[in-house]
């Protein structure tokens, strides 16, 4: 069984090829309490191991900070993971004040986007006309 764990487990350079991520980064992440479970470390020489579990929540992460989630409410965030079940509303609460966020950044991201079009469109109007 052991066996099978230790073939599973991802170095740090592999769980930064997996997640894009460098070492740096995924080093900060364990120190600032993002991560959903403690690394492991191998008994004989101390070097970090990762799991596919550990890969799927980076992922998520980066999802997170991709959308501008800040780092301290990431980490709260993780603080109420690590409490369990219990605290499931409060995560629901930060991941829809989140979302709201994301969809209003997306509002003037396309409001925009129009205001750009139309300028393009000017432009090659006016450029047929000569």
């Amino acid at each position: 069984m052991e066996q099978q764990v230790a073939e599973k487990a991802l170095t740090i350079q592999q769980m930064a090829q997996a997640t894009g991520l460098s070492a740096h980064t995924l080093r900060y992440y364990e120190r600032a309490g993002l991560m959903i479970q403690h690394v492991g470390r191998d008994e004989r020489n101390g070097y970090r191991f990762y799991s596919q579990e550990d890969v799927a929540w980076i992922e998520f992460l980066k999802r997170l900070r991709a959308t501008g989630m800040p780092i301290r409410d990431i980490q709260r965030y993780t603080e109420l993971l690590h409490q369990g079940e219990q605290t499931m509303p409060e995560r629901l609460q930060l991941l829809k004040q989140h979302q709201s966020r994301v969809e209003e950044h997306l509002k003037e991201v396309k409001h925009h986007l129009e205001v750009i079009t139309f300028k393009i469109v000017c432009y090659e109007q006016l450029h047929t006309q000569e």
